[in-house]
């Protein structure tokens, strides 16, 4: 009905990957497809929930589908599955082993809920921390107040690194990332921090190797209305949303 609706190819790549109804009680009668493309919508246009086109289900089931799967990890889980296979078919490992991370200050809205002011960026309302491997998919994602420093945020990041990042060796940051955090990197975890700087005297704008990789996932992201601004009341339901407009990218490799 919608051009953010997912095709026939599409829903192929995910439909198993939808969790079963639980068992007792009433059954399912709500079609899931119908509830992801709803999903897609308010993620792509940025409306609110109560504003979901009534073709769609009533949004406070779409609502409480979305909320259900943040809580039990289902979106985790789901974008994990398909960066696998976007990785396969790239002929890459699944478990990568260089990867780059970054940080993104962006606004908040009215909606009560944790937020901060970035002094570096005069940014007031919350801080997104992702990982990615070389191919720019996600790996980890952190949202934090915005008044948190890079280096915090990285640690909170790294504390929940699953095992896809168990063969994780090299991560490219900016300067940012420089000092204690290098050392407490080395003592900690299994990988290093490799610091891209600019060139000494260079001014303006100019394409960095390897940091231009995270700095395009936050372009693929923000091409989301609904992620243009921190909308949510809870951090998680934004870091939900990361990883749905990340496995709506790669749903659309998939099935090209």
């Amino acid at each position: 009905m919608y051009p953010t609706d997912l095709t026939d190819r599409q829903w192929d790549c995910i439909k198993e990957l939808i969790p079963p109804a639980k068992p007792g009680g009433h059954p399912r009668t709500l079609e899931m497809r119908a509830v992801v493309n709803a999903i897609m919508y308010l993620l792509v246009t940025g409306c609110q929930w109560r504003m979901l086109p009534r073709e769609y289900p009533a949004w406070q089931s779409v609502y409480t589908y979305f909320r259900q799967w943040r809580d039990d990890g289902t979106w985790q889980r789901m974008h994990d599955s398909l960066r696998t296979q976007v990785r396969e078919r790239a002929g890459r490992h699944k478990h990568p082993t260089a990867g780059a991370l970054d940080s993104q200050s962006v606004k908040t809205s009215q909606v009560p809920g944790e937020r901060g002011y970035d002094a570096g960026k005069q940014v007031k309302g919350r801080k997104r921390h992702i990982l990615v491997d070389t191919l720019g998919l996600l790996m980890a994602v952190l949202v934090t107040s915005a008044a948190l420093s890079d280096p915090a945020g990285a640690k909170g990041l790294f504390k929940r690194l699953g095992g896809a990042c168990k063969k994780m060796r090299r991560i490219w940051v900016d300067g940012t990332y420089r000092g204690h955090l290098l050392e407490w990197v080395m003592r900690h975890c299994r990988f290093l921090l490799q610091p891209v700087l600019r060139a000494a005297g260079q001014k303006g704008f100019e394409v960095l190797p390897r940091r231009w990789v995270v700095e395009r996932t936050f372009a693929w992201l923000t091409q989301c209305r609904r992620l243009s601004k921190d909308y949510e009341g809870l951090t998680s339901s934004s870091e939900a949303l990361i990883y749905i407009a990340m496995t709506r990218l790669m749903v659309r490799r998939l099935a090209a």
